[in-house]
């Protein structure tokens, strides 16, 4: 466009009036320079745009000064090649807007006491708003325009004194999140910058904003697809999802969430900051619009798991998921400070509690797995107990987030736990209320062995496999410990030994009343057939038993060495010199005491591959 000289000599003829007040001398020293300067200007002509530059004059000239702008801006609107193509054109049609929009605001306060004020007023808000319709169309072409021009991946890394330098990234796996993306270039936003202010001056910011939301909404979802989200699942898909594809998924939405938390929106909010500079208001709500999509997305995903199955199994990515929102509630409140955002952090934290709430809930689960784990089936052998396992495999699992499991149950109520220490804290609580339903429980499933021996092997093995997993020293598993406390373990340590005990009473005192020395008891003889018999009927019985932990089996084989082998010795003894031996004493005496040594040491070997054998 060729430039208009008459116009911009009118346009400083105006601006020269305007900051001089308009009085009858300053007036006529005006008209005279530039009708001197050149004799195409008339006085009466310069007269009506000096008029139109003061408000309180002939409305006639602000008629004139209206027409002449609407001449002006009329040729940029109707353009068709970009007007930012040309920096004198954009400079020329700012200025022409700048003129409008004050011509507007000084004449306003006349309006209502001069209809013909305000009917000028009217044509040009009509011309006001066919330049803002220009003025966004090149707003949205700088926009797409820059954003293909310049490289989109282009990072700037923060040093140590705060000022960022590029650098060209490389493809390892992203863990410093201290990155800036420049999404446009700085001449761009220079001039994206100067058109928002004279829209937002205008009337015209959430037009603006809309303008800019929408195209920069389209890199954000466009980023969003390329982390590996499915774009827009519905809360009901999501709860559908087989258990391994969700996984997968919660391990997209880490990644994705820290992306756009920490990297992609600051970026945002410093471009918004950048192109809406000064207004504050435009900046936060096109922010908000920008960010808004991508932000329900990852919140509704998460919001999606939280509300689904409580199945205890699920615990140890509902935790990833729980620590991720966690830690990036300080970039929500960050990023999202401004009151449009409100909402949006705001929701956040909602979805983290609902997520601490069904963490909770995940041990509630765990309680009725256990209470509801029927009694029917013994397992072989009297050995340890799969559910036993299962909950404290589980349980140690669990406490290697033991910070976080903290956190989640901190508020909880201690009411109904089976508190009786006060000063135990609500997760310590938990878990011990946990260990005590699940010897409740693996209690009445020993009742179903009828026989009081191996029932103590059983209940013997499946405590000596809590303790002894209670008390793993790997870090890893330490936490259990830590949190049950020493009490705790000594106590069922002490258990252990009971069951020990019991387990040799309801087995070896009948044996060992056969052995006594007892003048009412039956001829020596017949004692020793009784031995005989009960001993192997308990060593054929209980070699298929079951004692999973080497040292405890060593233990109580030792320990009915030293309890068996003396009193046998002695009967033997006695029993050789008794008179009904006579000469046939190896009739009678079927087992040696390295006989029966060695059948004590092969007690506890069956059961090898059955469900009771495993040590894990």
């Amino acid at each position: 466009m060729a430039e208009n000289g008459e116009e911009k000599l009118i346009a400083m003829a105006r601006h020269i009036a305007k900051t001089l007040g308009h009085n009858e001398s300053t007036a006529d020293d005006i008209l005279q320079i530039f009708s001197n300067f050149d004799g195409r200007f008339s006085r009466e002509n310069l007269s009506d745009h000096i008029a139109a530059a003061v408000p309180g004059t002939d409305s006639r000239a602000l008629d004139h000064a209206i027409k002449s702008l609407d001449r002006q801006i009329s040729q940029y609107v109707v353009a068709d090649q970009p007007i930012w193509s040309d920096s004198a054109d954009s400079a020329a049609f700012l200025d022409t807007i700048d003129e409008l929009t004050a011509t507007i605001r000084d004449w306003t306060p006349m309006a209502a006491a001069d209809k013909a004020v305000g009917a000028s007023l009217a044509r040009a808000e009509d011309l006001i708003q066919q330049a803002v319709f220009r003025l966004e169309d090149e707003f949205r072409m700088l926009m797409e325009r820059g954003g293909e021009s310049f490289e989109l991946n282009r990072r700037r890394r923060r040093d140590a004194n705060g000022e960022y330098h590029d650098y060209i990234p490389v493809a390892q796996p992203l863990t410093d999140y201290d990155v800036v993306i420049d999404a446009l270039p700085s001449g761009t936003i220079n001039d994206l910058h100067e058109i928002a202010k004279r829209m937002v001056a205008a009337g015209f910011g959430k037009e603006c904003s809309h303008v800019y939301s929408s195209c920069r909404r389209d890199f954000l979802e466009e980023s969003v697809s390329r982390l590996g989200l499915q774009q827009k699942l519905s809360s009901e898909e999501v709860q559908k999802m087989p258990w391994q594809d969700l996984e997968d998924e919660i391990e997209k939405w880490i990644k994705a969430a820290n992306v756009l938390l920490r990297i992609l929106f600051p970026s945002e909010r410093r471009l918004c900051d950048r192109v809406f500079f000064g207004l504050s208001s435009a900046a936060d709500l096109s922010f908000m619009e920008v960010c808004r999509g991508s932000t329900i997305q990852i919140l509704n995903f998460a919001d999606a798991v939280a509300i689904g199955s409580r199945s205890p199994e699920r615990l140890f990515k509902i935790l990833d998921l729980f620590e991720t929102l966690r830690d990036l509630i300080p970039e929500f409140e960050c990023n999202f400070s401004d009151q449009y955002c409100l909402v949006l952090r705001n929701e956040a934290v909602a979805i983290w509690n609902r997520l601490r709430e069904a963490i909770r809930g995940m041990f509630m689960e765990l309680e009725n797995l256990i209470r509801r784990d029927p009694a029917k089936d013994p397992v072989p052998g009297g050995g340890l107990h799969p559910i036993t396992r299962y909950v404290m495999n589980y349980l140690l699992a669990a406490c290697r987030s033991r910070e976080t499991l903290e956190q989640v149950f901190e508020d909880s109520v201690n009411g109904g736990l089976g508190a009786k220490d006060s000063s135990a804290s609500p997760l310590s609580v938990q878990m011990a209320w946990i260990m005590e339903l699940l010897e409740s429980n693996l209690e009445q499933k020993a009742k179903i062995y009828g026989d009081p021996a191996l029932c103590a092997v059983f209940m013997m093995n499946n405590e000596k496999y809590i303790v002894k997993k209670v008390k793993d020293i790997d870090p890893k598993n330490s936490q259990l410990s830590a949190l049950l406390g020493d009490d705790w373990i000594r106590k069922h340590t002490a258990k252990v030994k009971q069951y020990h005990l019991n387990y040799q009473r309801s087995s070896w005192n009948k044996i060992l009343g056969v052995l006594k020395a007892d003048n009412s008891s039956p001829a020596a003889t017949e004692k020793i057939k009784l031995f005989n018999s009960q001993f192997e009927e308990v060593y054929k019985t209980q070699s298929q038993w079951v004692v999973f932990d080497e040292q405890l089996r060593k233990d109580i084989r030792t320990s009915l060495t030293n309890l068996l082998l003396p009193a046998y010795g002695n009967f033997i003894g006695r029993f050789q010199n008794s008179p009904e031996a006579g000469r046939n004493v190896d009739k009678y005496i079927k087992y040696s005491l390295e006989d029966v040594e060695s059948r004590i040491n092969r007690l506890f070997q069956g059961g090898s591959g059955s469900a009771g054998g495993g040590r894990k």
